[in-house]
């Protein structure tokens, strides 16, 4: 069994493989180009690999695609909410479908989150 890999090598990893979805999302957010915000995509917490983080908010943005509606993937998605809930790390879900449909309104709903004083986004 080999050595496991380094979080910020595996983070690495993950970056070059963004889906078409997460590529979208990510034009929108990168470089400070949403409302000034800085956001990481592929950021390590714990044992998982957020999708798109802001620090400042502390706001986690996960895209899920159709395998999320299984139930074994919803516990996992629960347990995972959980776990970054006790880090005080709110956790915004979108499906792929809305970010590839309706951009504007999945920009809407992260604003609204990072604009929440001590707020919970779910």
């Amino acid at each position: 069994m080999g050595k496991p890999l380094d979080p910020r090598h595996r983070a690495r990893e993950l970056r070059k493989q963004m889906t078409e979805t997460e590529r979208k999302l990510w034009w929108c957010l990168r470089d400070r180009r949403f409302k000034g915000r800085k956001f990481r995509r592929q950021h390590p917490v714990g044992p998982f690999f957020l999708d798109f983080y802001c620090p400042e908010a502390r706001l986690a943005i996960e895209l899920d695609g159709g395998q999320h509606a299984e139930d074994q993937q919803q516990l996992h998605d629960e347990k995972r909410s959980a776990f970054l809930s006790g880090q005080k790390i709110k956790v915004l879900r979108f499906w792929n479908r809305d970010v590839l449909l309706n951009p504007e309104g999945v920009l809407e709903a992260i604003l609204t989150a990072i604009e929440e004083p001590n707020g919970r986004a779910s």
